[in-house]
């Protein structure tokens, strides 16, 4: 794949989602000449798990990053549960309820994974949280590593960990970057159903993934990106049948 390929067309409109947890409309960010957001539109819906993908180079992780609020964005609007949180701090994006996992787990690598879920409980969400931490390490099947620490886990395990500090925080929408790249086929079976469960509780999933069986079987609509901008957004069968997504996914002769 080419992460310098560039989109021919203007991208198409993303078409309106009834409710939408999260809007995006006309973000910009630059990094010197670099395009990293150039007008992106979408929304994810209430309960939806949607994908979004892309080459390398893109701009998924820095989308990610606007929405999260750790990167401010040049101009545009971003609303998050009917609030507008574009350029707003992190903790405060956060404290609103949504949560975000990275590609490589940040944790307190010499606290314990129990001690690790009370921690992402800390601010805000304690009333119950020795429970939801017992049954957190139930769902993502961490019970036999409950007293180790941190740095003593797989690099699986440290997966289900950060995202078990996630759901700890209670979060109404949850964004997932490559959160089962490189994992054992087990650990992915493990955070596909938690992910499945939650949906069904009434989380909403944005998720950046490689892998096109998880998007494939997980993802209710996919949101392709490419040089900034949103290429396009349909079901997996949609996505294979447009060919402008194939070239910028491919790649293509310079």
């Amino acid at each position: 794949m080419s992460g310098t390929a560039q989109v021919q067309a203007q991208s198409r409109a993303v078409a309106a989602i009834d409710d939408p947890i999260l809007v995006v409309r006309d973000v910009h960010k630059h990094f010197g000449g670099i395009k990293a957001s150039n007008g992106v539109d979408l929304e994810v819906g209430r309960r939806e798990i949607a994908g979004l993908i892309g080459p390398n180079g893109s701009g998924k992780s820095t989308l990610f990053s606007l929405v999260a609020g750790t990167v401010a964005p040049d101009r545009g609007q971003i609303r998050f549960d009917g609030h507008d949180i574009a350029g707003r701090k992190a903790y405060t994006i956060a404290r609103l309820g949504l949560a975000r996992t990275f590609q490589i787990p940040a944790l307190f690598d010499n606290m314990t994974v129990t001690e690790n879920l009370l921690a992402a409980a800390a601010e805000g969400q304690w009333d119950g949280a020795r429970q939801r931490a017992d049954e957190t390490l139930a769902l993502l099947h961490l019970e036999a590593v409950a007293g180790n620490r941190a740095s003593d886990l797989s690099g699986g395990q440290q997966k289900l960990l950060e995202f078990g500090r996630v759901i700890m925080r209670r979060a109404s929408l949850i964004l997932l970057d490559e959160v089962t790249a490189g994992v054992h086929p087990n650990i992915r079976k493990i955070i596909l159903e938690a992910i499945a469960r939650l949906r069904k509780e009434g989380t909403s999933f944005f998720v950046i993934e490689h892998d096109m069986e998880m998007v494939r079987n997980v993802c209710d609509r996919i949101i392709v990106m490419d040089s900034g901008r949103v290429v396009t957004s349909g079901t997996f069968d949609d996505i294979v049948r447009n060919s402008e997504v194939m070239q910028t996914y491919l790649g293509r002769p310079q």
